[in-house]
């Protein structure tokens, strides 16, 4: 094991679900901050429940000792013009800058199954055409430039339900962007769920990761999903996701790997559960005893 200068950062979707209120609705912003402060760790994204006045959430994440790592940022460049995603862009950018962060996660939604009940597996995936690739990763380039002019990292986060959701499509994405402008969100999980080996994965793409999500599935509910063609949503409220070191991921064959590529920076711990089943405080103290077990020491 190699792997140094890593920050160890959570998700607040482990505490309350921005698309699905009814989990985690009567956790507060202050909440989800001070056990994640409390469990040990260093940084997280942003929530809907966060304040959106930047310097009310820098003073109350210093208060803590944290940091905001990264924040999702919703693309539509196979479906709306560039210039629109691109105004979008440089008013999350403007946000981010002042909290003090230096990554932002781009994913397209076009046609996504986030809030869909029918299944995200097989053909019934949604999927982008040769012209909207080309939307696509052009504007990737044009929007990453903007983000590195101003400091900043744009890291693509492959995503289940999207038309970027297998490792194919994933390659087919990173050969097909500049690695001066777009970097890639590596998420564990996703990879797993899409049907390939995150370890593999993570080799492919090791010159191109720039942020890590850590995030475990559980091997039975993964099964049935794909057995019965769950939708996203079925698979959130059913388990399927979890903290790293609860599920099948092999994280020491993908902590070898990233070592070996000399990856740093952030490795951000995130499972969409119902925090009513899942408490996301002893979640969260399981996932750090799990990480510092496998070799994982954080600055």
């Amino acid at each position: 094991m190699m792997l140094k200068n890593i920050k160890l950062g959570i998700a607040p979707i482990n505490w309350t679900n921005d698309d699905m209120p009814q989990l985690g609705g009567d956790r507060t912003f202050e909440q989800m901050i001070s056990e994640a402060a409390l469990a040990g760790y260093k940084g997280t994204e942003i929530g809907g429940k966060f304040p959106t006045d930047p310097v009310v959430l820098k003073k109350a994440l210093d208060l803590r000792g944290m940091q905001i790592t990264s924040q999702w940022f919703s693309s539509f460049l196979c479906s709306e013009s560039y210039e629109s995603n691109e105004e979008r862009f440089i008013s999350q950018l403007d946000f981010l800058e002042k909290v003090g962060a230096k990554m932002i996660n781009v994913c397209e939604v076009t046609r996504c199954l986030f809030a869909e009940t029918c299944s995200m597996f097989g053909d019934r995936k949604p999927v982008a055409d040769d012209e909207e690739w080309e939307k696509l990763c052009s504007g990737l380039n044009r929007l990453g430039k903007i983000a590195s002019d101003r400091g900043f990292t744009l890291c693509y986060h492959h995503h289940m339900a999207t038309v970027v959701q297998t490792f194919e499509e994933t390659e087919r994405l990173m050969d097909n962007t500049d690695p001066a402008y777009v970097s890639l969100c590596f998420d564990t999980g996703h990879f797993t769920v899409a049907g390939a080996d995150a370890a593999k994965a993570a080799e492919r793409f090791a010159d191109r990761i720039a942020y890590v999500h850590l995030k475990d599935i559980r091997p039975e509910k993964l099964e049935q999903a794909v057995r019965e063609g769950w939708a996203f949503r079925r698979c959130v409220l059913e388990g399927c996701f979890t903290v790293p070191g609860d599920g099948c991921v092999d994280y020491p064959a993908v902590f070898e790997v990233l070592g070996q590529a000399g990856y740093e920076g952030w490795m951000t711990v995130e499972a969409e559960q119902d925090p009513d089943i899942a408490n996301p405080f002893e979640y969260a103290l399981k996932a750090q005893a799990y990480l510092k077990e496998a070799g994982i020491q954080a600055v």
